[in-house]
């Protein structure tokens, strides 16, 4: 492992610091709010991130994700880890304007794995333009989301169409998408994990419903998040995305690139709250002097850089995995990592607003706002107490093997 960034990568950073340094943070309130103001069917992105979202793509910083030449920037992991750390320190704009956001990423690699030609000729060649966005339609109000053997969602197979009952939630970014890939049960009669399929759906489908944007942390505009409902919804038998039965196997693929992508981006929120923290310290005075003087203040800052280095390293050997074993076999990792980052980076945001008192509960600085977006990581993906199961369950079986190969061997 390599802990330094090759010298292509560090092309690509020094590339892309320039760029958000021009282009976003001197206007990342107002893109923010032309996101909730501007997004709406037929609408994916407001005009001004669209004139940036050109720039970027004619500076060839664009589909960086994608580890193959033929659809992205032919990227490892690793190298990918620490561009999308640099594009965390504005963990909405940056991704969108580099087309490198979620849930377009996930949505974007399984087309590319398990699309047939006609299916990434309608989907994928679009979203990899940026002209549209698509949303991932998975999680129900009505069953555990943590435990998706559960799916309530329907879809049944007549006269060559795939009619679609049922209700999601959480449906993020489907304000503006043109596409949902949907998650439904197909076999009821099978097992647990051969019961769910993956099907495309036109938003503009009869019988996809837009019912409510969820108020999370008190913000329902933009692409949000959304409850939709499928009232015999018709999508044609072609729309089936990779094998009848294998929506789980599908899901997997998707989410073990998306997890890490999330924790590399935590990484550049909480790297960027750290600085404001340390400057906030160092100018602000209080009893006599700087706050930066002060022991607690100091075991905030302390603290933090502990941690966000703890959890860059993580990434990038659960990264580095990934490239050398594959996503599959690097599954512990990734699980330590969501768990890690999603944690740590609210922990260091907490601290930065509280250094900087109540200028941090406002959205003056972008505290606020990246604290209300990080703290769903602990939640998606997987919750947090999901993933410490299934490690624990792996460092069992791994404990309990190490044993029994002892014992074979004496």
């Amino acid at each position: 492992m390599d802990f330094e960034p090759d010298a292509e990568t560090e092309q690509y950073l020094e590339r892309i610091r320039a760029f958000m340094d021009a282009r976003i943070y001197p206007r990342e309130a107002e893109l923010h709010a032309a996101l909730d103001e501007e997004v709406e069917p037929g609408i994916p992105y407001p005009a001004g991130l669209v004139e940036i979202r050109d720039e970027a793509r004619s500076e060839g910083l664009w589909n960086l994700f994608l580890p193959d030449d033929e659809f992205g920037g032919g990227l490892t992991n690793t190298q990918y880890a620490f561009l999308c750390e640099e594009m965390g320190r504005s963990p909405i704009l940056a991704p969108m304007a580099f087309n490198c956001a979620a849930p377009d990423t996930g949505n974007m690699e399984i087309l590319a794995e398990y699309g047939t030609e006609q299916q990434r000729d309608a989907w994928l060649a679009p979203l990899l333009e940026g002209t549209i966005r698509s949303c991932f339609s998975m999680t129900e109000p009505e069953t555990s989301g943590s435990d998706p053997t559960g799916l309530a969602a329907r879809a049944e197979l007549v006269d060559g169409e795939w009619v679609i009952n049922g209700r999601k939630w959480y449906t993020s970014g489907a304000n503006g998408a043109s596409v949902a890939i949907a998650m439904v049960n197909t076999e009821p009669d099978q097992g647990p994990y051969q019961r769910a399929s993956m099907i495309l759906v036109p938003t503009d489908s009869p019988g996809f419903e837009m019912i409510r944007p969820l108020s999370v942390m008190g913000h329902t505009a933009g692409p949000g998040h959304w409850e939709v409902g499928y009232e015999d919804c018709r999508v044609p038998e072609g729309n089936l995305l990779g094998p009848r039965g294998g929506g789980f196997l599908v899901a997997q693929d998707r989410l073990g690139p998306g997890r890490i992508h999330h924790c590399m981006r935590a990484v550049g929120t909480a790297e960027r709250a750290l600085e404001m923290m340390c400057l906030r310290a160092a100018e602000r005075e209080a009893f006599g002097g700087p706050l930066a003087d002060k022991q607690f203040i100091q075991d905030f800052i302390a603290l933090s850089r502990l941690e966000i280095d703890q959890a860059r390293l993580l990434t990038l050997k659960a990264a580095w995995m990934m490239d050398t074993v594959g996503k599959r076999a690097a599954r512990q990792e990734i699980s330590m990592i969501k768990v890690v980052a999603a944690n740590m980076v609210m922990d260091v945001l907490d601290r930065a607003m509280q250094v900087h008192g109540g200028l941090g509960m406002t959205d003056d600085t972008p505290l606020a706002m990246m604290w209300r977006f990080s703290r769903m990581l602990r939640l998606a993906d997987g919750a947090d107490e999901v993933h410490k199961m299934v490690i624990a369950r792996r460092e069992v079986g791994r404990q309990l093997k190490k044993q029994e190969q002892a014992g074979s061997a004496a």
